[in-house]
Formats: structure tokens, C-alpha cells, sequence
């Protein structure tokens, strides 16, 4: 007779599991001073320590005695250090060589102005060295190798060793002796992935992947792990989003937004035809903005001057012909202007009614934009954050723009939408975002795609400078302002005074094309400019923009630009959206490494986009030797290219995502686990895994998602603590 197989022990599988969110200092081994250490580098609980996993593997299964490794190939030597020595070569450069012998002979390693490996390493240390094998002076050698003391467990034939970036209070080994304790105090947790789901995507448990992702017993174990875990990561945050977005809405009713006589009008008012795209894009908000069961939430990503704006207004003219309110908020008080520059003569044109609202609105004007829009009198709001102000109340907001959401905080798009319960959302950004970054970031958008200009323009041409020939660009300034065109120059900096700690991909120092030698990398500023600029060009009208100018000066500023007054823009990025200036046709960009991809070619962006080409010169310190720079990198793609998605692809390979989109910084997250070049497969299933489970449990309410919604919640729990009731 069989018998059935033992029943879990329920209780103590919550316990395993609640053992994630443990003090680390609950753990063997783990005294004072290792959990001092611990905290440095920012893991205080068990779940810190094993999400934190090794950054590379020793591979024993594939180590190699010294006698048979091959020359020419990259292998694993595991051996004892039978001496040390340093040595000074006649360039003054520090050496250090470290012989090391098996039973069948001898390999010397040789590292380059790391004198601290005398101190690290002694004669009858055991080490793993693993690196290109070449033969010369007699012996074996490596050149650089990377290494690891082993201490003694490097004789485990076949085994793969995990190396982690260790602090100061902790030696690799005890990071393994620790992690190995950890992985047993939580072994056999539930998993917050129901079993369905696995089995249907092949996926192993949280536990095995856990386990294997520290200590793989072959080197596949270590991707299969990495991506169950990525997947797990991705599902949740799409989830977290997901319900971060109908917190507040599954209760309240869509609006059934209709399209009438004044979509006509503008239909009618605009100077152009639509392209099939913004038609395409058109269609999907006004079917998303009709539906009475479901709240619009709608990402329109764009490249620049694909026409984004003509689209949200006919957005606006649904909100108008339904008799109800839109409020469309930008980042900045240029582009809030923009906004009403470029869309208000339109709107007067269909017959409906908006007012702009900024920092700098004058008291009374403010007073009566208000009062127009509690009485419902006015149907369109541009503005910046000063729209998320207590005294800007609208009768009945039904429809909330967001421009270049990747700027605001996740909670400002709370707040405004807040202000009109059930309102439809439509988000937009010129900022190209690759494709799998959209799907992981803004899993709770739905996405419209532009490509193409309705308008080509006669195009840019883009040239990287050194300092040294820099005089190229100013030629290029100069023949525009004699043709009667206008030039923007853009600085990193607003005044030569302010910190430089905080500054992205600016070496400290750079080497000087003409001498060699090295040399400190000055970065611009705008004050500086403005002055130099004026003694070199005193045929034209110099000015500056920057953030820290009051927004009435910025508003001058830009409208004597746009007018034509000003001949040279010293500015900083804030042009970088929300600038249309078709005379504008030379940019110059000091110390273009400061700045990603994506800024670049927006700034790019804002000349060319007349009947006369557009010309973009980048000036950065070159260098004539040595591997390039990430930076270096990026300005040779912007050369090459001037398609903004396939940039954007190129930036995500060079950057970490965080970096393109800021997101860390505006109240998102980062991926730890996630491949954004590999794991497309794996971020669509995961979405659209993660609406099928809200689709079965309503909140993720549902008993068998009970596992699933408690991790999203402990995760993201301050998201959307509605959610959760917290």
C-alpha cells in the first residue's frame, strides 16, 4: 500500500520565510564587527545579504595544473604561492610578481601597480588565477590575472566558488561561510510565485534559485537562476504598478468621453494633415477615452519632432466636447510655455477656452485662472507643478497630460490626477526609451509609438570637436549669424563656482592632444560664456537661460529668442525640451560628456528644424590613446545616427537604466536582476502574466494570490499603501 507523502509543515515555512526580513546579526558568525560591516555596504537583512549576489565565479570544473595550461587561452589555475616579489621598472612603474607551483610546475603572475598584492599575499597562500597563458623569459606567466585566495577550499574538484565585492571586516570566505548559513535559514520558504505559473514558464522555485545563484554546481545554473529571479522582479514591479494605478479608480467610474464639433474644428484649424502614425495614436486615446468601463493610462513616446503635441490636442478637444476639464503639466516653465505658444492659437481656433499657469503668473491673473477654473469656464490648464497648487481646484477634471513624465515623481502624477477623480492619463515624452526599458518602467501604461517627423525638416549633421579645434564650431556660429539665422551654446555649469562631485561621466582629468601630457578638464558655465561670447561675436545679441533665473527672466529670455532679438542662447539643458525656434541652426555643446544620450540628442534637437539644415557641433577633451570612455561612446553614436530608438538602444548597452530615465531619482526603482538586452521574452511575459493574475484576483484579493500579494506589498508597500491598507 503507498503512502502519501508528508504533509509540509505549514508553520514552519512561514517561519523560513518571515526569515527573509531577519536582523543579519541573527545569523551564526555574524558578530559586531561583520555586521558593521555588512551595514557599509548596505545590507542589514537576510534578503539584503542574499540579493546581493556574487559579481563573478571561480570555475574549478574547468581548472587547468600548470603543466596543461594551453598558451594563448584564457584559463583556471588553482596552485600555492611559493614567493613574492616586487619590482620597479625603469619607466618607475610599481610590479609585483607572484610565483605560484602545483605538483607539475611553476607560473609566474604579474600585476601592475597593485603593491598592496605583497601585503595580501604570502608564501603558502592557496589562490586561483585565472587569465591568458603565455610563455616567455622561461616560465608560464599571466599578465593581470584576476585572483582569489582560496584558502584551502580551492581543492573541492569541480566545484564553482562565488566571489563577491567584500568590504573591509569581511574576507570572501566568511561571505560564503554567511551566505551558506543564510540560504539554510531560509530554505524551504514559500514562494511568492504560484505553482501554476512556474510550471507554465518553466520556472524554478525562489528557494533553488536563490541557492544556485551563490553556489552553482555548473556555470548554467548560474542564468537559469538569474532569470527565474528576474522574472519574479519584473512581475512585481509590474503588479506594484499596476495596482499603483488603480488605487483610488476601481471604484470610481471612467468618463465616457465623446468627439464632436470642436475635434472637427481643430481638425480643421491645423496647418497640416496628420501622418498615419499620429492618426494611429489618435485613435487608440479617443477608443481609450470613449470606454465607460476602464480609466485611460497611455504612454505616447515620440521621437523629437514627431508631433506629440498635435496629438494630445485632440485629446483636449474630446475633454471639451464632452463639457469637462484637462490639465496638461510640464516639467518646466519653457516648455509649460511652449505649450501655450504653440497649441493655444489652435484651441482659440476650435473655440475652446485655456489660460497658462506657472510660478511667475502675476497674483491676480492666477486669482481669475482659478475662479475660471471652479466655475468650469475654462476647459484647458497648461502649467508646471504650480498647477498641483490647494488653489488650483477645477470643476470636473477629466483628463490629466503629463509631458516628459520621467521628471516628476511618481506622487505628483498622483497628485494630479487626484484632483480629478476617475481622469483619463496620458503621458508623453520625446525622450526615446528603448522598448524594453517602456515595458519594465511604465508596465502601466498602455504605448503609442511616433517615429516619423510629420515635417523631415532639412536635417542636422552632428560633429564631436576637441578643444583644440573647437574654432570649427565658431565659424559655423559665425556664418549663421550673418546669414541672419541664431545659435544656442550649452554649458554644464551655471556659474564657474558650483560643485562638480555630482557630474556624470566627466573624467578628472584628460590628456592634452598637443603634449600629452594630462590636464585637468574644465567644465563651462553659462556666466562665463555669456561674457566670452560676447567679446567674440559683438555682432550679436548674447544672453543666458538657466534654471536658477526667476520665471519671469526665463520667460524674456526665451521669447527675445524666439522673436529673434537674441542672436546666441547661452544656456543650460533647461532648452532641451519645449524650444521650437525654426531660425535657431547652429548648437554648440561644452563638455559633451557630461551628458547622456538621450539629452544630447534632444538639445540637437532644437536646430534643423526650419528650411535651413541644422548644424550640431559637440566639444569634448579627446583622447589619442587608451580604450574610449562609455561617453566617447555615446558621441560617436550621435555622429553616426540620427534615429533617437536606435540611440536609445546603444545608451541602454552603455548606461545603466537608472541613468537614461533618472527614475531612481523620481520615485522609482532600479533592476537588479533584469537583462534589458537579453530578457525581452521574459519582461512580455511577465506583463502580461502580471494582468492576467490582476484579471483573476481583483487587488490580487483573490485566497491563492494571498503569497503573491504580500511580497508585492512588503516590497512596495509605500507605493500604493491603499492597496495594502496601510
Amino acid at each position: 500500500m503507498r503512502t502519501a507523502p508528508p504533509i509540509p509543515d505549514v508553520s514552519l515555512r512561514l517561519e523560513r520565510t518571515c526569515a527573509l526580513g531577519e536582523a543579519l546579526s541573527r545569523l551564526p558568525y555574524v558578530n559586531a564587527a561583520r555586521e558593521e560591516a555588512f551595514r557599509r555596504r548596505g545590507i542589514a537583512t537576510v534578503e539584503d545579504l542574499l540579493y546581493r549576489i556574487p559579481h563573478r565565479y571561480l570555475d574549478f570544473t574547468h581548472a587547468c595544473r600548470i603543466e596543461e595550461a594551453p598558451l594563448g587561452a584564457v584559463c583556471t589555475v588553482a596552485a600555492t604561492v611559493d614567493r613574492v616579489q616586487g619590482k620597479r621598472a625603469r619607466s618607475g612603474m610599481q610590479i609585483t610578481e607572484v610565483a605560484v607551483v602545483d605538483e607539475t610546475g611553476v607560473l609566474i603572475a604579474t600585476f601592475f601597480k597593485q603593491p598592496w598584492i605583497a601585503q595580501q599575499l604570502k608564501a603558502g597562500d592557496r589562490v586561483a588565477l585565472i587569465g591568458k597563458v603565455e610563455f616567455n623569459y622561461g616560465f608560464k606567466r599571466m599578465a593581470a590575472p584576476l585572483y582569489e585566495k582560496v584558502d584551502g577550499e580551492g581543492s573541492q574538484a569541480g566545484g564553482i566558488l562565488p566571489v563577491h565585492y567584500v568590504t573591509e571586516g569581511v574576507s570572501v570566505a566568511w561571505w560564503r561561510r554567511i551566505t551558506a548559513t543564510a540560504l539554510e535559514r531560509v530554505g524551504g520558504s514559500l514562494d511568492p510565485l504560484p505553482a501554476g505559473l512556474r510550471a507554465r514558464r518553466g520556472l524554478m522555485s525562489r528557494a533553488r534559485a536563490l541557492r544556485l545563484i551563490h553556489f552553482p554546481q555548473q556555470m548554467a545554473d548560474v542564468e537559469t537562476a538569474r532569470r527565474r529571479l528576474a522574472y519574479e522582479e519584473v512581475l512585481l514591479l509590474q503588479l506594484a504598478l499596476r495596482l499603483r494605478n488603480d488605487t483610488g479608480l476601481l471604484d470610481v467610474p471612467a468618463v465616457a468621453h465623446v468627439q464632436g464639433a470642436h475635434v472637427e474644428a481643430l481638425r480643421r484649424a491645423l496647418p497640416f494633415e496628420l501622418t498615419d502614425e499620429q492618426r494611429a495614436c489618435v485613435d487608440d486615446i479617443f477608443a481609450d477615452m470613449a470606454d465607460p468601463a476602464r480609466v485611460m493610462n497611455r504612454l505616447v513616446l515620440g521621437d523629437v519632432g514627431t508631433g506629440k503635441t498635435a496629438v494630445a490636442a485632440f485629446a483636449l478637444a474630446s475633454v471639451a466636447d464632452t463639457g469637462t476639464q484637462a490639465c496638461v503639466m510640464a516639467p518646466t516653465s519653457v516648455l509649460a510655455q511652449q505649450y501655450a505658444v504653440k497649441l493655444g492659437p489652435v484651441l482659440d481656433a476650435a473655440g475652446i477656452g485655456w489660460a497658462l499657469l506657472t510660478g511667475a503668473t502675476p497674483a491676480a491673473e492666477r486669482a481669475a485662472v482659478c475662479a475660471a477654473l471652479e466655475t468650469g469656464a475654462l476647459t484647458v490648464l497648461f502649467g508646471t507643478h504650480a498647477v498641483l497648487s490647494e488653489d488650483v481646484a477645477f470643476k470636473r477634471l477629466t483628463l490629466a497630460v503629463i509631458d516628459e513624465q520621467h521628471r516628476f515623481g511618481v506622487h505628483q502624477r498622483a497628485e494630479l490626477r487626484a484632483k480629478g477623480p476617475g481622469a483619463d492619463l496620458l503621458v508623453m515624452t520625446a525622450t526615446p526609451i528603448p522598448r524594453t526599458l517602456a515595458l519594465t518602467v511604465y508596465g502601466d501604461l498602455d504605448t503609442s509609438y511616433i517615429r516619423t517627423r510629420p515635417v523631415a525638416g532639412a536635417g542636422i549633421t552632428t560633429k564631436v570637436l576637441s578643444e583644440a579645434n573647437r574654432d570649427l564650431g565658431y565659424t559655423a556660429m559665425h556664418e549663421a549669424l550673418a546669414a541672419g539665422q541664431q545659435c544656442y551654446v550649452i554649458c554644464p555649469l551655471v556659474e564657474p563656482s558650483d560643485s562638480q562631485d555630482d557630474l556624470e561621466d566627466v573624467p578628472g582629468v584628460a590628456r592634452d592632444e598637443a603634449t600629452g601630457e594630462k590636464a585637468a578638464v574644465r567644465l563651462h558655465a553659462v556666466s562665463e560664456q555669456v561674457e566670452r561670447l560676447r567679446r567674440l561675436f559683438p555682432e550679436a545679441r548674447v544672453e543666458a537661460l538657466h534654471g536658477r533665473m526667476p520665471t519671469s527672466e526665463k520667460e524674456r529670455a526665451i521669447d527675445a529668442f524666439r522673436a529673434g532679438e537674441t542672436g546666441i542662447l547661452v544656456s543650460t539643458t533647461v532648452v532641451e525640451v519645449g524650444v521650437d525656434v525654426p531660425n535657431a541652426t547652429v548648437m554648440l555643446i561644452e563638455n559633451g560628456d557630461r551628458f547622456g544620450l538621450a539629452t544630447l540628442h534632444q538639445l540637437r534637437g532644437r536646430v534643423g528644424r526650419g528650411s535651413v539644415g541644422g548644424r550640431c557641433f559637440i566639444v569634448t577633451f579627446a583622447r589619442k590613446n587608451g580604450r574610449p570612455s562609455a561617453a566617447q561612446e555615446r558621441l560617436e553614436a550621435l555622429e553616426n545616427t540620427s534615429d533617437g530608438f536606435e540611440l536609445a538602444e546603444i545608451d541602454l548597452r552603455l548606461r545603466h537604466e537608472g541613468e537614461i530615465l533618472g527614475f531612481r531619482q523620481h520615485g522609482g526603482v532600479s533592476l537588479r536582476f533584469v537583462d534589458l538586452e537579453a530578457d525581452t521574452d521574459l519582461i512580455e511575459h511577465a506583463r502580461s502574466d502580471a494582468l492576467e493574475l490582476l484579471r483573476y484576483g481583483r487587488g490580487l484579493a483573490a485566497p491563492a494570490l494571498e503569497p503573491l500579494r504580500v511580497e508585492v506589498v512588503r516590497r512596495y508597500g509605500d507605493v500604493f499603501k491603499e492597496v495594502s491598507g496601510g
